[in-house]
């Protein structure tokens, strides 16, 4: 499956909510929004002066505003307090700096690389399922193990661009046909609380409030599963997810990747996630399909 389509709708919304959310965070001045990182982060302004070579004198002043930080201080600052990307150039913005970090679309030219490599990786995980996914869930590729388990779903949950935690849990989507339903959802959704905790997104929250307010029956459970371990059963590693394809459970867990020290905002929110077999049954049926 191809790198999935964007439109140009959905990326002029992204850039106008992050010239706003850019627009506010000018508003507030870097010392409320330093504050709230390093309150978050649980670390007093000693120890954040220590690990910056400032001192807790000065970290106070920017705080309140006594005192502006230069540029070189900021990114020191937000480095320390792994504040994302994207927020580090808010607290650019707000102390009266230029964004130091550029936000190039996946589609641009100088993106041709990235792309390829991608498309590489997942595709050389087949036969199992391998997507890239941008900060709010959007699928910007997958590859043939992914386009497997979406097989058969309505026509209106497959418009681009995919979102694989509305198509994941939607009724209409594969929620129906996850075993442990209440796990993974449980699962996702916190998983999502901490990528809000960490990114404070309004497209990510409105998400989240659209997804777990999704109706989220227990799919029947099938007693003689033909692959897989079945429900219920223990799994001491990780927690798998269970779906039924074609008559078969098949269990998968799941692993994320992002970039190491990303210098553009578009590539830092970026994250590959893999599904691994959790038993040999479903890697033996995977292994069939592409054969």
């Amino acid at each position: 499956m191809a790198t999935a389509p964007t439109t140009s709708s959905a990326s002029a919304s992204a850039s106008a909510s992050a010239s706003a959310s850019a627009s506010a965070s000018a508003d507030r001045g870097i010392g409320p929004l330093l504050r709230g990182w390093r309150e978050q982060r649980r670390v007093s302004q000693l120890e954040l002066a220590l690990r910056a070579g400032s001192s807790a004198r000065h970290i106070s002043f920017i705080e309140t505003g006594r005192s502006r930080p230069s540029e070189e201080m900021v990114l020191r600052l937000a480095e320390h307090l792994d504040v994302p990307v994207r927020e580090r150039n808010s607290l650019l913005l707000a102390a009266g700096y230029a964004p130091h970090y550029p936000e190039t679309p996946l589609d641009d030219p100088a993106m041709d690389a990235l792309r390829e490599g991608l498309e590489r990786l997942i595709q050389g995980y087949e036969p199992y399922p391998a997507f890239v996914v941008d900060a709010t869930y959007n699928v910007v590729a997958a590859n043939r193990g992914i386009a497997m388990l979406f097989d058969g779903l309505p026509e209106h949950l497959l418009v681009p661009p995919l979102n694989a935690l509305r198509l994941t849990l939607h009724p209409e989507g594969l929620a129906p046909r996850i075993r442990n339903l209440r796990e993974w959802r449980g699962h996702l959704l916190a998983q999502m609380e901490r990528d809000i905790a960490l990114r404070r997104s309004d497209a990510l929250r409105a998400l989240y409030e659209e997804v777990a307010s999704y109706p989220h029956p227990s799919p029947e459970a099938d007693p003689s599963p033909e692959c897989g371990e079945g429900p219920g059963e223990p799994f001491a590693f990780a927690l798998p997810m269970q779906i039924e394809h074609d008559g078969r459970v098949l269990s998968f867990i799941s692993s994320i990747s992002t970039f190491n020290t990303p210098m553009d905002v578009t590539v830092a929110e970026l994250a590959i996630e893999t599904l691994l077999p959790a038993d040999p049954g479903t890697g033996k049926y995977l292994q069939s399909l592409m054969s």
